[in-house]
């Protein structure tokens, strides 16, 4: 449209000539009415698109329920049962604190620095907001300059799912305008800031300035020192951009212009300044230990409890800020961890020798194939061709080749130790790795493994609970079994010797194979298995004889628990690990009590207990070398399996019980020495950790004896006949017995003439 150009006359007469005037300005009126039905409908949609538009506005404002009880995510804590924290479970890493846990230094720094007129204005400083709107129309960006209520509400949108984009953003500035004036209407200067300090993001997975004091100095945000906290609140702009780990300098000079802002508001003075400057700082460093803490597997088999939890009552463990009680003592955690480096650092050494690849190529070429198909660039390539690239790269490759050497032939591990009379979990290590739990095997709880001789005293528990004394005696001859399919087993002693007649006590304390076959066959091998499934072996058991030997596949925790029976008296307290769930405000949401069931009499616990610990205390005893380590009464079982592939011991004293396992991924790979056996490989970390365990005067377990119940006696035997003796007996022993069995009177040394007599009936013995 052209612009007309009026000429002098035309503007004399416009402001001397009313009439002409009118006329002039009614030029306009008759446009309106010439497009009244055009201007009509026009005014209608943009007055119903201001009123959508407000609507719009008003329902993506949080409720003034939420902005009086805001909810943000709080990690789950996992502590200890003597209150160390062992890991937390976090979408968003945070902690919440309470102001009067900050130092006021801190949040000097932080209105200096993001909100100076903090304490004089509603929740908006109307001159900044009308400045980013400006910038927010014009650049498509955010500006920055909110106030720190502001940054608050922002937070809270954040929080509840909402995601900025582009085209979002006036509108978000307006309901921040909004949120901040009925934040300021419900909130004190003093719980804005609180809640402010508990949502603000600081980098690294830190949400809130209790876990950045946590994640980045390793301490409470009441000890922060100047230095610390200045650097904190420097951050808050850009916490990745002024990462102090990834970029130390850069977040130097943020923290300077936190430093010049308390300097302008007379927060410190220069002097301050310069030594807050000269603070040389210390980070926490952020590595494996770290993230793990000092039991990842066992806080990653508490983890998988909660996740099925979760769903009956309604909570997320990585945002509900949960506190879950645990049963693990940190020090006894700490103690087997170091057993386990100490003994088999040592070990993998003197195994890496002793191993030769040359000699099982067809087992590296499994584990290298194995290895290739677990990386993500194998599972991510898209076409086969690729995929064989990458096959027969990787297979040529000598450092790739050596880490897969590695990885096959370490030497693994499962510990647990808990206390048989309250089935708490005292300690688990998982892994050789102890310090780190990625994707691999819990080898406490996600293995099955034959248990070898460890398995024996089932069998034993079966005769002794069904009369046989402790004293009777078994050739120890071989044997020929008909197994169910057919075939003929014939089992060996372990060191392949034979002959003579051996008691019970004598053959678990030297784990003689052949006695433990003869006395099963005394019994249906289902007496066994139920014996077993009663004990606390949750694991199938095939009703089969050679499970004598421990033909069948148990997990360490298992059989660590059903050892535990025997320590208590007979009575089976099922393991737990957590004791109690709470929510963040402290409300109860479970608490556990293990089941207790009473499987055994007192008087069969304590004739196994008794011969388990000839196990550890007599001279052929096999696991006779936890001695060397630890001298208070235990009791025990070492287990070993064909060519020393997997080694046991599981064992305990009046007041733990602890099961080891000790082996390799690849089952394939054995020991292949006397090394394997459960007393060298498994039973020294047994003796370290009692060791440690018992030292400690804080953990507090004192010198205690096993108890003897009043149904078992003590009896005088005849050596020769194993009855009991008689006057004329020429040698005589004590031994235990059940009161509920007595034992029979010795049938040879009858008379002072016992010799003759026996002469005449061709008895000798």
């Amino acid at each position: 449209m052209t612009k007309r150009n009026y000429s002098s006359e035309e503007m004399d007469r416009y402001f001397n000539d009313p009439s002409y005037r009118r006329s002039f300005l009614n030029r306009g009126k008759g446009f309106l009415k010439r497009n009244l039905r055009l201007v009509a409908p026009l005014s209608v949609v943009v007055l119903a698109l201001l009123i959508w538009y407000g609507y719009y506005v008003a329902g993506g404002l949080p409720s003034l329920e939420k902005l009086e009880n805001p909810r943000p995510a709080l990690a789950s804590k996992v502590y200890a049962e003597d209150g160390a924290v062992l890991d937390q479970f976090a979408e968003q890493n945070r902690t919440r604190i309470s102001i009067s846990a900050v130092p006021q230094g801190l949040i000097d720094a932080l209105i200096a620095t993001e909100d100076k007129d903090f304490y004089h204005h509603w929740g908006v400083n109307l001159p900044r907001f009308m400045r980013q709107m400006v910038i927010n129309v014009f650049t498509f960006r955010q500006a920055g300059a909110s106030t720190i209520t502001q940054q608050l509400a922002r937070n809270l949108y954040q929080l509840q799912g909402r995601e900025e984009t582009m085209y979002d953003k006036i509108t978000r500035k307006i309901r921040e305008f909004i949120s901040s004036v009925q934040i300021e209407r419900n909130f004190t200067k003093d719980e804005i800031l609180e809640l402010y300090l508990n949502v603000s993001f600081f980098g690294r997975n830190a949400y809130g300035i209790e876990s950045a004091a946590q994640r980045y100095f390793n301490k409470p945000t009441a000890e922060l020192t100047a230095p610390e906290y200045t650097l904190l609140v420097g951050m808050l702009q850009g916490p990745n951009y002024f990462d102090p780990i990834r970029n130390l300098d850069r977040a130097l000079r943020r923290r300077n212009i936190v430093l010049h802002q308390m300097l302008k508001d007379s927060k410190i003075n220069e002097q301050q300044a310069e030594q807050i400057r000269a603070d040389s700082l210390s980070f926490r460093t952020l590595d494996a230990d770290y993230r793990v803490g000092i039991a990842p597997h066992f806080v990653e088999w508490v983890r998988q409890q909660l996740q099925q939890k979760a769903e009956a009552y309604g909570f997320n463990i990585e945002r509900d800020g949960l506190r879950i009680y645990t049963t693990l003592d940190s020090r006894m955690q700490r103690y087997a961890n170091r057993s386990v480096d100490e003994h088999l650092t040592g070990f993998q050494e003197k195994f890496d020798k002793y191993w030769e690849w040359s000699k099982h190529a067809d087992i590296l070429e499994e584990n290298v194939e194995k290895m290739i198909r677990d990386l993500d660039v194998y599972k991510k390539a898209k076409t086969p061709w690729i995929r064989d690239s990458i096959v027969a790269a990787l297979k040529t490759n000598v450092a790739f080749s050596d880490s897969v050497k590695k990885a096959a032939r370490t030497i693994e591990v499962g510990m647990v130790a808990l206390d048989p009379h309250t089935g708490h979990i005292k300690a688990m290590v998982g892994g050789r790795n102890f310090r780190v739990f990625r994707y691999g095997l819990n080898h406490t709880t996600q293995i099955r493994r034959q248990p070898g001789s460890a398995f024996k005293p089932f069998v034993y528990t079966v005769a002794l609970d069904n009369g046989t004394p402790v004293c009777e005696e078994l050739p120890n001859q071989p044997v020929t079994v008909e197994m169910p399919d057919g075939t003929r087993w014939t089992p060996q002693n372990f060191e392949g010797g034979f002959g003579g007649m051996v008691t019970l006590r004598e053959a678990l304390k030297q784990s003689i194979n052949l006695i433990a076959v003869r006395l099963i066959l005394q019994m249906p091998p289902s007496a066994v298995v139920e014996y077993a499934h009663r004990m606390g072996i949750k694991s199938a058991i095939p009703p089969y004889y050679s499970i004598s030997l421990g033909s069948c596949q148990v997990s360490p925790l298992e059989l660590t628990s059903a050892y535990g029976v025997f320590a208590n008296e007979g009575v089976l307290v099922e393991p737990i690990g957590i004791l109690r769930i709470e929510d963040r405000d402290g409300n109860v949401i479970e608490e556990n009590v293990p089941e207790r069931k009473e499987v055994l009499s007192k008087e069969t616990s304590y004739l196994m207990t008794n011969l388990l610990e000839g196990g550890v205390n007599e001279e052929l005893g096999t696991g006779r070398v936890i001695r060397r380590y630890f001298t208070q009464p235990a009791a025990g079982k070492t287990g070993t399996t064909n060519d020393y592939g997997d080694a046991w011991f599981v064992g305990f004293t009046p007041h733990l019980a602890a099961g080891i396992w000790v082996g390799f991924d690849d089952n394939r790979i054995k020991f292949g020495s006397a090394d394997g056996q459960g007393g060298r490989a498994a039973a020294p970390i047994f003796g370290r950790f009692m060791q440690y365990t018992y030292d400690d005067t804080e953990v507090g377990l004192g010198f205690d004896y096993f108890h003897q119940p009043d149904g078992i006696i003590t009896d005088t035997i005849c050596v020769a006949t194993k009855k009991k003796a008689r006057e004329f007996c020429p040698e005589k022993t004590t031994e235990i017995f059940n009161a509920k069995y007595p034992l029979g009177l010795c049938e040879v040394h009858t008379s002072p003439h016992w010799r003759e007599e026996n002469s005449q009936n061709k008895i000798t013995w």
